[in-house]
């Protein structure tokens, strides 16, 4: 890769890349006008994007308030755009979208427009779907039963062939999301809407968690392999939905229990009806909800996310120990991590790296001299706790191997003598259809280079990867749950639902 660094000698470590190639990059992050952290595309760390978050209330007064403090609480899933749907007692939709932060979107004046007792709820990142109000969630629809409103998290496989199916039959899409598919299917199906949904849901492949209302009722449903997680609270009469417990918490809301794959919830005037459109597959949570997108304060099938990736952590030490001054970790998703190295190793764990945490969504171009430094606008070395240090570098994986290049270069300018980096996963090797946004497979280090040529790649003295079998056991220590109930497709390959590695990865959020 042009971004690699193969020589091994001290000199030779203490150059990233060359000044032109640095700036041809840098050139192609910062675009010729800004650089938006929300969109996330060609960010300075090649991080995972995030996914989506849904949020539903059904029951509640003040249904819009708390969907949007719950979304508040799910930002972190997707930056891009925001928007509410709620639906009065008399059937009357409201809703409002934008492009943005939840509290960029929306205003006092709008959310008090927001009326009724039930309401959907969206955050999204989006990947190849496109990125423009028109695609953001949730989706408003009028057909001949009335209005509907869909918001989901995830990735339908099969959207394209059946776009393709539904456009020669005469269907007109408004979207580039696939999101889009499933109202079309519902909207020409001649039985009731429960049934028709659930014909929908049998029609479509791949990991998503849907959020489906009308003017009087609301669907919940998540795909028979639980690849998105989905949870159901309580608050006072009221009912709760989430992509994750945390916004709970943010709200005051009792959590009940994780909704099951292939479970379909009705939820009308009648109260709540449990119900199915597929049996469960293999359980196939997605594994990087654990690894890096949920927050540490969410728990994910039960399993709490701060606690796991400690577990991580422990496990990295029992594998790979490196005598070495301090432990850190790569602000936030490794901070878990690290500290549980740390705890097991008994090497202190010191905040070598800070985040900068006000730099905003949005930045206008600098000046080329500054540019060609902007990775240090996001993050920092601390001088004087890594200076004269052998620092073990704690992340929860490498992509593409450009971020791992620029922070162990960072430890190394700040002073440390040596720089061991350690990654509480196996290497990311293959492409997510399930919602993530993944750059295509030969872009992925870890499938072109063996574990010394990545180390060589990113200027460190040693390097190590977390086994599989370690990780599963960090996320399930009972050893009770096949593959610990985890798809680890991006590390092994093996897809739980049938995928096209030839088609375009569409993404619904």
């Amino acid at each position: 890769m042009s971004d690699a660094i193969t020589g091994s000698t001290i000199e030779e470590r203490k150059v990233s890349r060359t000044e032109a190639e640095e700036l041809e990059f840098l050139r192609g992050t910062w675009g010729d006008g800004h650089y938006n952290e929300g969109i996330g595309r060609d960010d300075i760390f090649d991080k995972l994007r995030e996914e989506c978050g849904v949020f539903g209330v059904f029951g509640h007064p003040d249904a819009a308030s708390l969907s949007y403090y719950g979304l508040h609480a799910l930002q972190h899933r997707g930056e891009e755009s925001a928007g509410i749907c709620t639906v009065e007692d008399n059937g009357e939709f409201h809703y409002h979208r934008g492009m943005g932060l939840v509290k960029e979107v929306f205003t006092k004046d709008q959310l008090d427009n927001l009326v009724g007792s039930r309401a959907i709820g969206h955050v999204r990142y989006s990947t190849s779907g496109g990125s423009g109000l028109a695609n953001a969630q949730p989706l408003i629809f009028k057909y001949r039963g009335g209005d509907l409103a869909v918001a989901t998290n995830g990735n339908i496989v099969n959207a394209p062939a059946i776009r393709r199916e539904l456009e020669a039959q005469g269907s007109i899409f408004q979207t580039t999301s696939d999101t889009e598919v499933i109202a079309h299917l519902i909207a020409r199906s001649p039985k009731d809407f429960v049934e028709a949904a659930k014909d929908a849901l049998q029609r479509i492949i791949g990991g998503f968690a849907f959020l489906i209302m009308t003017n009087d009722k609301l669907l919940v449903a998540s795909d028979p392999n639980g690849l998105r997680p989905l949870v159901m609270g309580r608050l006072g009469e009221g009912y709760v939905f989430s992509s994750e417990t945390c916004s709970f918490e943010s709200i005051g809301a009792e959590y009940v229990r994780d909704v099951k794959p292939g479970e379909l919830l009705i939820l009308d005037d009648k109260g709540i009806r449990e119900d199915r459109f597929e049996p469960m597959e293999k359980r196939a949570s997605c594994v990087m909800e654990y690894i890096y997108f949920a927050r540490p304060d969410s728990d994910i099938n039960e399993v709490n996310i701060h606690s796991a990736r400690k577990r991580m952590g422990r496990q990295l030490a029992l594998e790979s120990f490196v005598d070495a001054d301090i432990v850190t970790g790569v602000p936030d998703s490794s901070i878990s991590a690290a500290i549980g190295y740390a705890e097991q190793t008994g090497i202190p764990y010191e905040l070598g790296l800070i985040k900068n945490k006000y730099t905003g969504r949005t930045f206008i171009q600098p000046s080329q001299e500054l540019r060609e430094k902007g990775v240090k606008m996001k993050l920092s070395a601390v001088r004087k706790v890594v200076e004269g240090k052998r620092v073990v570098m704690i992340d929860d994986s490498i992509v593409r191997g450009t971020t791992s290049l620029r922070i162990v270069n960072m430890l190394r300018e700040a002073g440390a003598t040596e720089v061991h980096v350690r990654i509480s996963s196996p290497p990311f090797a293959n492409p997510c259809y399930y919602g993530i946004d993944t750059p295509d497979r030969k872009e992925l280090i870890a499938s072109e280079k063996t574990t010394e040529e990545i180390r060589k790649a990113i200027n460190a003295d040693s390097l190590y990867f977390l086994s599989e079998e370690g990780l599963m056991k960090s996320v399930d220590p009972s050893g009770e749950k096949a593959n610990a109930g985890l798809c680890m497709a991006c590390f092994t390959n093996d897809y739980p639902t049938p995928v096209d590695e030839d088609s375009t990865k569409s993404c619904s959020c």
